[in-house]
């Protein structure tokens, strides 16, 4: 007979392939929103709509410990500081100068921060065949970005879209972290609607002042569509399973799902944008597999 714990961590294995199919279409969104919304507008308006949609099944918890958001109130705004205004809004501030391989070889040093930092301040336990899975992720990542030529590693220039990025990384590894070590009575859709909704607290003054200081129109109706789209998607569903992963794997596992999302976002490039799909994809794709393999397993 299936123990609950065995079923528990067969779904964590699943969500852990199929969540970064939706963290990829955040990529896809990035692309196509210059010119049709401005950037912290499309995070306020994404974490907006995902907010109301994780808070309407979850008012009553909501209401029923107010008292504890109050007293911890300045824990949900760090939360929706870093995870919806920085790993949002300078996501798409940074695609205005940064190549998109510069974008994932800076983005994929998360999970390795994660891992020190749970080892660390955590106390999670990574053997070494689980450190080497994550070695040999990051290294597929990086295979799949430089497209099979490591000497391109040399050549990479560096602009000011990378330090954006450089600060989502960290402070994605930071939010995971603290996710983790800051227990919550709330469950998980009712804490990442108390998330979102501080988040948007601290966004909406910079979403404000692109609204008054936009040249043109700050949002087409095209902005609206990719808005509501990086709701549903990278924002409510991806969110959802990364706080499931969180509890059933620890912060260190489940911060592998971003070594996966570059390879998700070339198939959706493939698929939807006609970009061609080549070798070194394979090669990376089959590296990370591999990684996830051994830091996932029992």
């Amino acid at each position: 007979m299936t123990s609950p714990s065995s079923g528990h961590h067969r779904l964590a294995l699943v969500l852990l392939l199929t969540a970064p199919a939706f963290w990829a279409v955040n990529a896809l969104v990035a692309r196509a929103a210059p010119g049709h919304i401005e950037p912290n507008l499309l995070a306020l308006l994404r974490w907006a709509i995902a907010g109301l949609l994780f808070a309407l099944p979850t008012r009553a918890e909501l209401w029923a410990h107010r008292t504890h958001l109050r007293a911890h109130a300045w824990r949900y705004l760090l939360l929706g500081a870093l995870s919806m205004w920085i790993c949002g809004a300078w996501v798409y501030i940074a695609g205005r100068t940064t190549s998109a391989v510069n974008i994932t070889l800076i983005y994929t040093a998360s999970p390795v921060l994660i891992a020190l930092m749970s080892v660390l301040w955590l106390r999670e336990r990574l053997n070494a065949r689980q450190g080497l899975g994550i070695v040999i992720a990051l290294a597929g990542v990086t295979h799949v970005a430089i497209q099979g030529h490591w000497s391109a590693l040399s050549s990479v220039v560096w602009v000011t879209g990378d330090a954006w990025i450089v600060a989502c990384a960290c402070a994605w590894a930071l939010f995971s972290v603290l996710l983790r070590r800051w227990q919550s009575p709330l469950s998980v859709a009712a804490r990442l609607a108390a998330i979102c909704g501080a988040g948007c607290l601290v966004i909406a003054p910079f979403a404000a002042y692109e609204l008054w200081a936009a040249e043109g129109p700050a949002m087409t109706s095209r902005g609206l569509g990719l808005a509501v789209l990086a709701a549903l998607l990278p924002g409510y569903a991806a969110f959802f399973m990364n706080a499931l992963l969180q509890r059933e794997l620890g912060a260190a596992r489940a911060g592998l799902v971003l070594y996966l999302t570059p390879l998700y976002s070339a198939a959706l490039a493939w698929a939807l944008l006609g970009e061609q799909l080549h070798g070194f994809h394979a090669l990376g794709a089959s590296m990370v597999m591999g990684g996830l393999f051994l830091v996932s397993r029992r």
